[in-house]
């Protein structure tokens, strides 16, 4: 069965890494195919939020840009009661509060998942292209791979992730993403010439609507116009990308701590 038709099926749906705003329109039709058809609800976990998807979700969850390890891990404690010697050390060894703490994710919103899930037959994970692009990835394919494996939980993914290794490593330390934060996500509907800010990006940024701006990262740069997005609830901007590598908003981690520079016309 494929993955659209994993969540058609579904009542319960999990959707972890993957911007759901203006793109991936199949899956959005899917999941709400079945809200509609099974009264699927929804849990939303994602760095950054749009009112366009308040009506999608029936719970969001977000998260620090940069933790998706530990939100891996926070899932693998809810989801999994029953299992290997091996993983169950694993989960009984996890410092919970150190890392809802730092990921910026409450307990009480996994308790809620549980709380929702109780009664629901056909419960789906799906995890989205973001957490591959995460530097610790094979550490969260292990664990990913037990939730599937061990939960009540179907882990659906476009990518690759079960592995058969239960040696998971402790979750690193999560480290902030101060400042001017950029999102880059493949979307060939919006111009990729364009950074879409939430108000407060734009005053942290000190640039106003329409303004041409530089985009430093490292040794790299690159010039976008600024846009304000009164949909976007977030203090991390947007950018989209038609192919991975356009330039180096698109290239490894999705999440790019920016220095910016206005531009005079």
């Amino acid at each position: 069965m494929s993955n659209l038709e994993v969540l058609k099926n579904s009542d319960f749906i999990l959707c972890f890494g993957q911007f759901l705003s203006n793109t991936k329109q199949d899956l959005v039709e899917a999941i709400n195919n079945a809200k509609k058809e099974n009264n699927a609800e929804v849990v939303y976990m994602h760095a950054v939020d749009s009112l366009l998807l308040k009506d999608f979700y029936t719970q969001f969850i977000k998260y620090e840009a940069g933790s998706e390890e530990g939100i891996s891990a926070l899932l693998l404690d809810t989801l999994v009661n029953s299992s290997s010697e091996t993983i169950q050390n694993y989960i009984e060894d996890l410092d919970i509060g150190y890392i809802s703490a730092e990921s910026s994710a409450g307990e009480e919103e996994f308790e809620e998942i549980i709380e929702k899930s109780k009664n629901k037959k056909s419960k789906v994970l799906f995890v989205g292209s973001d957490i591959f692009s995460h530097e610790r990835v094979e550490n969260i394919k292990k664990i990913l791979s037990a939730i599937d494996k061990y939960s009540e939980f179907e882990v659906i993914s476009e990518n690759d992730f079960i592995v058969n290794d239960e040696n998971i490593e402790e979750v690193e330390e999560i480290l902030p993403f101060n400042g001017t934060v950029i999102y880059s996500y493949l979307d060939n509907q919006k111009d990729e010439n364009i950074v879409y800010a939430s108000v407060s990006f734009s005053r942290i940024a000190k640039a106003n609507d329409g303004d041409k701006i530089k985009l430093k990262y490292k040794n790299k740069e690159v010039i976008k116009q600024l846009k304000i997005e009164e949909t976007l609830q977030s203090t991390i901007a947007i950018c989209a990308t038609k192919n991975i590598g356009d330039d180096f908003l698109s290239c490894g981690y999705i999440y790019k701590p920016v220095k910016i520079e206005r531009l005079e016309d």
